[in-house]
């Protein structure tokens, strides 16, 4: 007989932090206190803190992405980045040949990225563990190499430069503050976290987790694994080209290094630092990559990746759940904890 019991609470909303005692109205009040502290930057710090807060917010959103997809449908992937590029140079060249309003270019990078997802998905999502990795590692790797050697469209090695500055409606005052950027990126950054948490809590999340737990029994029960895993694939690329464009927006640059390997590795470290299958634990564990890789790497001699690793290192052995994930176990009484067990 199979264990009915023990298939709802693999993904019941309690089990996750996102639903249940982990996700309280103490917790949101916190999270919203942050975001207004955050908003308030402009008005109190110099230009170049709401730079670094506005990379944050980008990386974030890429964060929240792949988090998607490894936390919750259990697809850790090595070639995030593919999209997150993708969606990069989509709104780059929206702006210069297009429109250099915000929204168009968002559009124009959500839809890259998606489709992006969309066609090399149908593929990697039949694909399970290591070789799933290794198929979305071959594909940014793909795409990385097309965009060095397109120049005509790509610019090359030497990216394209000079981007212009966003406006957010058709004749208005360009978005030449810093500041002004910060509140577009958290705007849009709320946005994506509003769209995870609702798909997480929604049943497509629950079927999500049940796959991830448990593939077999899934299937057993009579649920489609590919169609659930597929979907939250293209939804994960769509995000990450979501991040792409807010990363133009605040570099007006971009060049092939969006598309390396190394913004893959970085988003899945700020997953595994945060916590894999949280939504706050991405969000600060982008905060912490950005901060080491970028802007304390002057400071450090170049040795951020040193940093980094050691961070890793110490997340990984004294909290195996992240940053977040830890304190999601802390908050689940011992009995719910038996309960779980028995069921």
């Amino acid at each position: 007989m199979i264990p009915l019991r023990s298939v709802r609470t693999a993904y019941a909303p309690g089990g996750h932090a996102l639903g249940g005692r982990a996700y309280s109205w103490p917790a949101t009040i916190v999270v919203l206190g942050v975001a207004a502290g955050v908003a308030s930057v402009p008005f109190f710090f110099v230009p170049a803190v709401s730079s670094v807060l506005t990379r944050i917010a980008a990386f974030a959103v890429l964060a929240m992405s792949l988090d998607l997809m490894a936390g919750i449908a259990g697809m850790p992937s090595l070639g995030q980045a593919a999209p997150f590029g993708v969606g990069a140079y989509a709104a780059a060249i929206t702006a210069t040949e297009i429109s250099p309003l915000a929204p168009v270019q968002l559009g124009a990078a959500v839809a890259a990225g998606g489709l992006l997802a969309l066609a090399t998905g149908w593929l990697a999502v039949r694909l399970r563990g290591i070789n799933f990795m290794m198929i979305t590692l071959a594909v940014a790797e793909l795409v990385h190499a097309l965009a060095i050697q397109w120049s005509s469209v790509t610019g090359g090695s030497n990216g394209l430069v000079g981007l212009p500055f966003i406006r957010m409606v058709p004749n208005g005052a360009p978005l030449i503050a810093n500041g002004y950027v910060l509140w577009y990126a958290l705007a849009v950054c709320a946005l994506c976290a509003v769209i995870v948490v609702a798909l997480s809590r929604s049943p497509f999340g629950r079927t999500l987790r049940g796959i991830r737990d448990n593939e077999a029994r899934m299937r057993l029960l009579g649920y489609s694994t590919f169609w659930p895993r597929y979907v939250s694939f293209c939804i994960g690329g769509a995000l990450a080209g979501a991040a792409g464009a807010l990363w133009v927006a605040q570099a007006q640059f971009v060049s092939p290094g969006s598309l390396s390997f190394n913004i893959s590795a970085l988003a899945l470290m700020a997953v595994v630092i945060g916590g894999r299958g949280t939504l706050l634990g991405p969000i600060v564990g982008a905060g912490i990559v950005v901060l080491a890789w970028y802007e304390l790497s002057p400071y450090l001699g170049g040795h951020s990746a040193m940093l980094l690793g050691a961070v890793l290192v110490v997340i990984v052995y004294s909290m195996p759940g992240g940053l977040a994930g830890s304190r999601r176990r802390q908050l689940r009484s011992p009995g719910r904890e038996r309960h779980d067990a028995v069921a």
